[in-house]
């Protein structure tokens, strides 16, 4: 069952950085469209799907498709918009994928009370025809932004192997085999191998799919790490948060998604708020304010314990959300400051690229930190307590309590489920309950506090950004040095920029002609 997850995020992970330079070489509005066909091509397989494994591998269809979609809407906005614009929509697209992650589960799970799960794929299709037909026409008139167009096949090749490798290990270790059995370490090894394969094939190759000279570009680099830095703190403990909600509070799990609604319309408010303000200050500025706030969020998220109430644990999470809202838009907003249009697609698919490869090693690494450490807690302050409790010796659970001297999270689940906690005696519900919450509670704090100090070191690179900023309209070039801008943007033919450039040359060069002329 994880595999209807882990095959679309395996297949959109890796396609970004490919469909980012597609889409610089073909244009936006070609690849954008087939990403479009290609996801409701996969929704429809899905709809149709009588068995896991065909569901499967539709979903990483489908994945293909959302993995080309995703980093090319914040292209084109960079395209459509100039500087001092592109931020207020970079900022409200950050929002609307703020409102969609609130909207859609709501949607999806009244389609499967209300009908059938098979809806959840096909409400795609006339979703997609509509998004198709406005992009086919919205973008007619588009430019190819390369002449030639030359595929770097063996680039991509070992892009997707190591990237697919690399995801896999990382997300069956531990899980669906130790993380020293030769199935995880062949995964990592190899990923290692191919990536530095790829580092060789890209450096040689005529026109690389990631262009290892992006990196020379500072703020190319630290957006980069400040994004990869977030998604591995950030991802990575959302992904606990619902236990704590759900296994130490107490809540449903509708209750526990309805708690995580204000976090995302924080970062809905702080989006918007952060694209309008980012030409006004540095991108410094930005990423460490956004930075520290996320810092603040997860410290306040440590402290929560067996007695935090529901109303003190959204208070945290919504400080969490308004950090998370004022780096996602800049992040995207200062690679493409960096970059002219024919890059703007391979610069803008690596942030997303980078922030997702963090996502999936913050699982990884928080996970392997949360159950070293419940282990520990478990045996410290768990098991002595419930000691000697007679109900306890007897199946089923003699057997469960053995079994989470090595996998605590075992026992754990008793917590996310009404169902085993009312067939519990009331004696051994008074006093294993109260215990294994204190337990689990302790246990997260630590991820918590591992998911700060990740995001403490993204504020301290956040300073090495330097003083780059978007120019607002009090900060544009001269006249001439605005018109080349502008037709590098393609926002003004090459007529255009003529009639702009000649009167400042007729201007510049008159007095020369005048001293020419009196010395002939």
């Amino acid at each position: 069952m994880t595999w209807v997850t882990t095959a679309y995020m395996l297949s959109s992970t890796t396609i970004v950085p490919i469909a980012g330079k597609l889409a610089d070489i073909y244009g936006r509005r070609l690849v954008y469209v087939t990403g479009i066909l290609t996801f409701m091509l996969g929704s429809a397989l899905c709809g149709t799907s009588s068995n896991m494994m065909q569901l499967i591998v539709f979903r990483g269809i489908q994945g293909i498709g959302g993995g080309i979609m995703m980093p090319l809407a914040m292209t084109i906005v960079g395209d459509i918009f100039p500087p001092e614009r592109r931020g207020k929509w970079q900022g409200i697209m950050g929002a609307i994928f703020g409102l969609s992650s609130i909207v859609g589960p709501t949607i999806g799970g009244w389609l499967v009370d209300y009908s059938s799960w098979q809806w959840v794929f096909y409400i795609n299709l006339p979703i997609g025809i509509l998004a198709a037909v406005t992009i086919y026409v919205g973008l007619q008139g588009e430019k190819r932004l390369t002449d030639k167009a030359v595929i770097d096949y063996l680039g991509a090749a070992t892009l997707i192997i190591a990237t697919v490798t690399m995801l896999l290990g990382l997300n069956f270790g531990g899980i669906e085999f130790p993380w020293r059995s030769w199935q995880i370490i062949g995964l990592l090894v190899t990923s290692a191998a191919t990536w530095l394969i790829f580092v060789f094939v890209e450096n040689r190759a005529k026109d690389p799919i990631l262009s290892l000279d992006l990196f020379k570009n500072r703020t190319f680099t630290i957006t980069n790490i400040l994004g990869f830095l977030m998604g591995l703190g950030m991802f990575g403990a959302m992904m606990f948060l619902p236990l704590f909600l759900q296994g130490v509070i107490g809540i449903s799990a509708t209750s526990s998604g309805n708690t995580m609604l204000p976090m995302m319309f924080a970062m809905v408010l702080t989006s918007i708020f952060a694209g309008r303000i980012v030409t006004k200050v540095s991108f410094r500025t930005m990423f460490a304010a956004g930075m520290g706030i996320m810092v603040l969020g997860f410290y306040l998220m440590s402290t929560m314990n067996a007695a935090t109430t529901q109303a003190v644990a959204i208070v945290y999470i919504v400080v969490l959300g308004l950090g998370m809202g004022i780096i996602m838009p800049t992040v995207t907003i200062a690679v493409q400051s960096a970059f002219p249009p024919e890059q703007r697609g391979v610069a803008t698919s690596a942030t997303q690229f980078f922030r997702s490869i963090g996502g999936s090693l913050g699982m990884t690494v928080l996970g392997v930190v949360f159950n070293n450490h419940s282990r520990v807690i478990m045996e410290k302050e768990f098991f002595p307590i419930i000691q000697g409790i007679p109900g306890l010796a007897v199946e089923p659970f003699a057997g469960i309590v053995a079994k989470a001297h090595t996998d605590p999270q075992s026992l754990f689940n008793i917590l996310l489920s009404p169902e085993a906690i009312k067939a519990m005696p009331g004696g051994i519900q008074q006093v294993l309950l109260p215990t294994l919450k204190t337990a689990l509670a302790d246990s997260l704090q630590l991820v918590f506090l591992v998911a700060m100090a990740v995001l403490v070191a993204g504020f301290i690179v956040s300073f090495f950004m330097g003083d780059s900023k978007i120019a607002g309209k009090a900060d544009k070039p001269a006249a001439e040095d605005a018109g080349i801008t502008l037709f590098a943007e393609g926002l003004i033919t090459e007529a255009e920029l003529a009639a702009e450039l000649v009167p400042d040359l007729l201007s510049e060069t008159a007095p020369l002609l005048n001293r020419l002329g009196k010395k002939k």
